[in-house]
């Protein structure tokens, strides 16, 4: 009886093994940016990616979330985000519209303001593997990181002056 089982349990293991190579290798698992998501992908890739940043312990800001520091993160959100998540009061950019999956939009809805600025860091120098999101870390400074994380985690509650900043009509330099 146990024999039976266990063989049973094997060739289920064999068969479901074989049906995911055969789903993937064929072709039939979606690939382009339109199709549909496969089963759970959503899920999957967001319980991994949490569960990966939860175990970086990234640790508190570097930086405050003042005035000055979401400034600066507006310079440099501008020149390295937003021609994928966005400005505040623009309609979505090209990327933003066909990438899949999409970028966040972090200047409608909630964005990622839900997010503690560490995680929104660990985001930004580290990129998100199959998501299209670059690692800024060579890049970018420690700092620099930070004033964009904060620029993000804040962004439903910014000053009148960082609102300005990433308007279309204001200045863009390098960082």
């Amino acid at each position: 009886m146990i024999r039976g089982i266990l063989i049973g349990f094997l060739l289920a293991i064999v068969l479901v093994t074989t049906g995911v190579v055969y789903y993937f290798s064929s072709g039939l698992a979606p690939a382009a940016t339109g199709d549909p998501a496969m089963p759970f992908e959503k899920r999957l890739a967001h319980m991994a990616l949490d569960a990966h940043i939860d175990r970086q312990k990234v640790g508190d800001p570097r930086v405050p979330g003042d005035e000055q520091n979401l400034l600066e993160g507006a310079k440099i959100y501008k020149i390295n985000c937003a021609s994928c998540h966005g400005l505040p009061e623009q309609p979505p950019s090209p990327y933003e519209r066909t990438m899949y999956p999409r970028p966040t939009a972090l200047f409608r809805g909630k964005g990622v303001t839900d997010d503690a600025p560490a995680e929104s860091y660990w985001k930004v120098a580290n990129g998100i593997r199959l998501s299209g999101m670059p690692s800024f870390k060579s890049q970018l400074t420690e700092t620099q990181l930070w004033q964009v994380s904060q620029l993000a985690a804040h962004a439903n509650e910014l000053p009148a002056s960082v609102e300005a900043a990433l308007g279309p009509n204001s200045p863009t330099t390098s960082p």
